[in-house]
């Protein structure tokens, strides 16, 4: 039987994962990374942890599985996206700690570029809103910032990439500087329709055209590597993905109007569009959902800053609760939220707002207001927020999205997923398996090494979930996001 082992470097954590043919995790191991604050909206990793993070969780689930590693037919990858490192070409070693996607060091530079009217060319070609919520800004910063590092990249001593291209770099020893489509779009640097970087859009954000990774398709050939000696026959590595398109993967979204939410630190919103892109003015981001074989789809993305991040917020900077689980605890021991909301703009707004400026907010306190509703207010503001992108979805697309898959950590918690079928009205398709993202890679992988012969092959396979349906009336989920929307309203600067 035919195995893949799976990578899966997350914003807060690295894992390594063994799957088999059919999709299911047959051992794990996690290692956590530092978060960097440096300054109120910056956001920093250090990505020599994480690349030592990787070659640990690798080598313990091989050294674990040595039987099955003969069957293993590849390691696939997926990755936090918008994250970007500068790194020495031959050594692969940081230049500098990686710029994580939630950095808002960026946002002036934006600013500057929208006031230049930039903002309508750049959603043209790359279907992203100019935002430092994207990798270009971070760089841009870096150039203006560092003359050490903008030097190098210069002269060419010096690469850029996302974590895809920094982790496979240094998993091949140098012989591979590539990235695959997905990550390379979330960039501001690459044209969507030509499926290229851009020469006008490196130029006005000042990165260097050979600083750049070659651009793969996501089942292509990323080389091979032996774990830097850990293994006696090298894996090749194939299938590699950004982690939400890869999640979208997962849950076998092949055909147009499927949709899918991942619950992570951030939420992503994804809608298959099928073969041809389309483009927003509402402020939706259009994504490349994958390119197999040469060959695009595209899908609407709906991006959330603040998701289960929140409730990390409540645990290690409130000091709420000592362990997660315990909110969905607090939060049901109030029949309702009484008129608390928590704004999680940590780091701005997303879709619908894009408010880089706006900061988070607990409104709605009253004498008879306690942990309980606070705990209660923090998971329901993550539903709210995909109510928010399914309204803007079904105004763009014009299609009624009555269900939508789910998976991430944040599934875990029932009162969660009922309350966002009930605030969204839509049913919720909870996938028993959390680790979406590692999933997605796999199965790409799994394609791309010709274990099974295309993406539709897949959707036979058997998917665990529960299902969560409506159970609030429509006048009470109504009157709720009304109160959410206020809410939301009081935390966005007024010009």
């Amino acid at each position: 039987m035919p195995f893949v082992l799976a990578l899966d470097q997350s914003t807060s954590a690295t894992k390594a994962l063994l799957f088999d043919e059919a999709g299911r995790c047959l051992d794990q191991e996690s290692r956590e990374h530092r978060q960097f604050y440096p300054r109120p909206g910056w956001v920093e990793h250090d990505a020599n942890e994480i690349w030592l993070n990787t070659l640990s969780t690798l080598r313990a689930v091989t050294a674990r599985q040595a039987a099955r590693l003969p069957e293993t037919v590849a390691l696939s990858i997926t990755n936090q996206r918008e994250t970007v490192v500068v790194f020495d070409r031959r050594t692969g070693e940081p230049l500098h700690p990686a710029l994580v996607w939630q950095c808002r060091r960026g946002d002036a530079l934006c600013a500057e570029h929208a006031a230049s009217g930039a903002a309508a060319g750049i959603q043209r070609k790359t279907g992203l809103p100019l935002d430092a919520y994207f990798s270009a800004s971070k760089l841009q910063w870096l150039v203006r910032n560092e003359p050490a590092i903008a030097a190098r990249l210069a002269d060419g001593t010096a690469v850029i990439g996302t974590i895809d291209t920094y982790l496979i770099h240094r998993l091949t020893r140098g012989r591979v500087f590539a990235t695959d489509a997905t990550n390379a779009s979330r960039t501001l640097l690459f044209d969507l329709v030509r499926s290229r970087w851009d020469e006008d859009l490196c130029a006005l954000w000042q990165v260097p055209v050979a600083a750049l990774p070659e651009v793969r398709d996501c089942d292509a050939s990323y080389g091979e590597t032996d774990l830097r000696g850990a293994l006696d026959r090298p894996l090749p590595i194939r299938g590699v993905m950004g982690d939400s398109q890869a999640s979208l993967f997962a849950q076998r979204c092949f055909e147009p109007g499927s949709a899918k939410v991942t619950f992570g630190t951030g939420s992503s919103v994804l809608l298959n569009l099928g073969d041809a892109p389309r483009f927003s003015d509402r402020g939706i981001a259009t994504a490349l959902a994958w390119r197999l074989s040469g060959r695009p789809t595209y899908a609407f993305e709906g991006i959330i800053i603040s998701s289960a991040s929140t409730l990390t917020w409540l645990r290690d900077q409130l000091g709420l609760v000592r362990d997660i689980g315990e909110l969905d605890t607090l939060a049901t021991a109030v029949p309702d939220n009484g008129g608390v909301y928590l704004v999680p703009a940590f780091s701005g707004l997303g879709l619908p707002h894009w408010q880089p400026a706006a900061r988070a907010a607990i409104v709605g306190l009253s004498s008879q207001s306690d942990r309980r509703h606070v705990a209660r207010a923090a998971l329901e503001s993550i539903a709210y927020q995909v109510r928010d992108v399914l309204d803007v979805f079904r105004a763009e697309s014009g299609l009624a999205l009555r269900d939508i898959r789910a998976d991430g950590g944040a599934t875990a918690s029932a009162p969660l997923m009922q309350f966002t079928a009930d605030v969204t009205g839509v049913a919720l398709h909870v996938s028993a398996m959390a680790h979406g993202s590692p999933l997605g890679a796999a199965f790409a992988g799994l394609v791309g090494t010709g274990v099974h012969t295309s993406p539709e092959a897949l959707a036979s396979i058997v998917r665990e979930q529960v299902v969560y349906h409506p159970a609030m009336p429509v006048g009470r989920a109504d009157s709720l996001h009304r109160g959410w929307q206020r809410a939301v309203c009081s935390v966005i600067p007024q010009n």
